[in-house]
């Protein structure tokens, strides 16, 4: 064979090679589609020539030439992992971390010492978020820290923000957050409150209804789960 066919040969092989593993052209596309935003990550994925494009919570791929975008799920069939949804979970947990303890509405454990904590998004007139605060014990029983964060499903000026507003606002949160998920309206107050900063979150991280149960690891779990199921899940969730 011809010394230098194969000298050529050689060296588009690492052409190609080196092309598929560099994102500039991804990075160029992304630059064009969502002009202004920085992404968090961009790096190529477990399919080859295919780059993950990663925003906080939200996922989608890229070809290397950055011509193809690609929206979905990519699932390794032969382990059955989900590989977007444990990179959204990163996300999610990621982001979730950005937020001040001391802005969420804690419902403890009475030992103090919780076997779990969830983030729960929340709204005072859903019905399946009074659901679960009426349960409230159970989960405490259970050793589940409840964390509330506001998610108004209504929007900022609604009736229901001015209720969380207040709840927020109120010297003893849990009390009021309580009587507002009984139906009965909180004294109407106003402070610096988290309440925008929640619902900024919860778009970010996906979050659509409420109630909104995030996991530690960021797992998102939508709907009210009972504080039984729940404890069976987190330990399902702890045992691997």
């Amino acid at each position: 064979m011809n010394k230098r066919f194969v000298l050529v040969v050689v060296l588009l092989a690492a052409f190609s090679t080196s092309v598929l593993a560099d994102d500039s052209a991804v990075r160029k596309t992304l630059s064009k589609i969502i002009p202004g935003q920085i992404p968090d990550l961009v790096e190529e994925s477990a399919y080859k020539g295919l780059f993950e494009v990663v925003y906080g919570s939200d996922i989608f791929y890229l070809s290397a030439d950055g011509r193809f975008l690609f929206q979905g799920d990519m699932v390794d069939l032969t382990t059955q992992d989900n590989l977007t949804e444990a990179r959204r979970t990163q996300g999610r947990h990621q982001l979730m971390q950005t937020v001040a303890l001391d802005s969420k509405i804690r419902f403890i454990p009475a030992n103090g010492k919780p076997t779990y904590v969830v983030d729960v998004f929340t709204d005072v007139d859903c019905f399946y978020c009074q659901k679960l605060h009426h349960e409230m014990e159970d989960y405490l029983r259970e050793g589940i820290e409840i964390r509330y964060l506001a998610f108004p499903r209504a929007g900022v000026g609604s009736h229901a923000y001015e209720k969380i507003v207040s709840v927020w606002c109120a010297e003893d949160q849990l009390g009021e957050m309580t009587l507002a998920k009984n139906k009965q309206q909180p004294a109407r107050r106003e402070c610096d409150n988290p309440v925008q900063e929640h619902m900024a979150l919860a778009r970010k991280i996906g979050v659509s209804g409420t109630p909104a149960l995030v996991f530690e690891d960021g797992a998102l779990m939508p709907g009210y789960v009972p504080a039984a199921q729940l404890k069976k899940i987190l330990d399902e969730k702890a045992a691997k």
